[in-house]
């Protein structure tokens, strides 16, 4: 969503970071360019004004650091300003109001913009992370099957839905609802409201009319990502009617200008609380203003990184890989296990655009044939082998290497590229474990981990010290990190499956 405005801004800096000293018109400069990238970022013409002047401000009789260039600092301030315009004044844009249950909350929005799916993903996010009872009722009478949609949600991810009873009008399916959700001892009930093609009267009365009886906690509005400055109109009209607590952007992973999120925040003084980023139920995730700045300016988002590493590998596990990893022990399985790690994170795409710097590099790995496809392929190579041989690579003979290779749909001089990362990796995590104090490896597990396993996920400041230490002690960038293989990509990697 961001890459184009991420881009722009990149090349502006880029120039700026070269330079030993600033002039005043090196700055007017850079910051025309920075107004222009915003405009065709699809940010509103007053927010784009209103953001360079303050940049300007600032940036005008700024102290220089000794230890940053000028440019590095004129790149502080605009990040700092994004983050202020994204955030405003929220301390906390994930967190919901819903105490005093059962809390209701209202889902607000137009037709198409994804309110449905958008309420199943967030009573998901709200069942399984707050450990939340929640029920939800379907208030839609007029899109066919809306309210059956709802019901087929509810039981996919294990929410609870209010039972359908047709002629119901909105008020009264909304009353049914509270006093099912007041004996049923939910904590919250989720209340998926009606959409029109466009703003009409009719439909802000049903609105409002729901709104009086159920006294909602935090009325959401959901809106299409994609929309542009379309986007913020109809997010000023629903807070000018209605009231909205806070706004969730849908479609964010599409190829929008993202200009909507950065002019949202300025105009409505409404705080964006969560993106959705895809189909699937999980696709949910709170907005933090400091990364999506950090990731707009290619600073990258090493805590989000450090977030899915720990999502998708245990400590205990990381810690007997490590052990074995040590000794130098890094068959197959381990290969394969490390492979499917990198898909679960992300594959290439999502891990390179998380690391600070690497926002470049993604499109050199692609053009290199580093992509899912080909650690799908490596693991498909892998499949092909009986246990024996994963466990002990180095008995393959040439004829079995053909059979391996064919089973795959893959040619033999990819699998002897397969084996000399696996022996590479291996060279690389057995050094690893034996340089330094306690190892590399285990300094790199540790700086992760901590003595005392994982940090606390709710704390920003041990998540950020993690984060700091997990970046000081990887070699190479990527190397040392659970679910990465401990090194570098070892050379053997790029042009894997490429035809020549």
């Amino acid at each position: 969503m961001f890459e184009n405005l991420s881009e722009r801004l990149s090349g502006v800096f880029d120039k700026l970071t070269k330079q030993g000293a600033l002039s005043e018109d090196d700055v007017k400069t850079a910051l025309r360019e920075v107004r222009v990238a915003l405009l065709e970022a699809d940010v509103s013409l007053s927010v784009a004004r209103d953001f360079v002047k303050a940049v300007a401000d600032k940036a005008t009789g700024q102290n220089v650091t000794k230890s940053v260039s000028p440019g590095q600092q004129v790149i502080k301030i605009v990040h700092d300003e994004l983050k202020h315009v994204l955030a405003g004044d929220n301390e906390n844009p994930g967190e919901l109001k819903i105490d005093n249950a059962p809390a209701p909350i209202l889902m607000v929005g137009l037709q198409g913009s994804g309110k449905t799916t958008t309420t199943g993903k967030l009573a998901k996010r709200l069942t399984e992370k707050n450990n939340k009872r929640v029920l939800m009722a379907s208030l839609d009478v007029n899109r066919p099957a809306a309210m059956e949609q709802l019901a087929i949600l509810g039981r996919q991810i294990g929410v609870d839905t209010l039972p359908i009873v047709k002629g119901e009008t909105p008020v009264q399916i909304a009353k049914r609802a509270k006093q099912q959700a007041t004996l049923g001892g939910y904590d919250v009930f989720m209340l998926d409201t009606a959409g029109r093609l466009q703003i009409d009267e009719v439909l802000m009365q049903e609105v409002e009319d729901v709104r009086d009886i159920v006294k909602p906690r935090e009325t959401l509005l959901v809106v299409d990502g994609l929309t542009g400055q379309v986007a913020v109109e109809v997010a000023e009209e629903f807070d000018g009617k209605i009231g909205i607590s806070g706004v969730v952007l849908t479609r964010m992973d599409g190829d929008g200008r993202g200009g909507a999120a950065l002019s949202m925040r300025a105009v409505t003084g409404k705080p964006i609380k969560f993106v959705g980023l895809g189909e699937k139920m999980d696709a949910l995730e709170t907005f933090e203003p400091d990364r999506i700045a950090g990731r707009i300016l290619g600073m990258g988002d090493i805590v989000a990184l450090v977030e899915k590493a720990q999502e998708t590998i245990e400590a205990e596990q990381a810690e007997k890989m490590m052990k074995r990893f040590q000794k130098g022990q890094f068959n197959m399985n381990d290969l394969k296990n490390q492979l499917e790690q990198m898909i679960k994170m992300g594959g290439m795409d999502g891990l390179m655009g998380m690391m600070p710097g690497m926002k470049k590099m993604a499109g050199q790995a692609k053009e290199a044939g580093m992509d899912d496809k080909m650690l799908k392929q490596q693991i498909a190579l892998i499949q092909s082998m009986t246990k024996r041989e994963r466990a002990n690579p180095q008995l393959l003979q040439a004829s079995r290497k053909k059979r391996i290779a064919k089973g795959a749909g893959m040619e033999v001089s990819d699998l002897n590229k397969l084996l000399k990362m696996q022996r590479q990796m291996g060279d690389v995590m057995k050094k690893m474990g034996k340089m330094g104090k306690g190892g590399m490896l285990k300094q790199a597990m540790s700086g992760m981990f901590g003595k005392g396993g994982m940090p606390d996920m709710n704390d920003p400041a041990a998540m950020e010290a993690a984060a700091k230490k997990m970046g000081a002690k990887l070699p190479g960038g990527l190397g040392g990190m659970p679910g990465m293989g401990g090194g570098a990509l070892p050379p053997g990697l790029s042009g894997f499956g490429k035809k020549k």
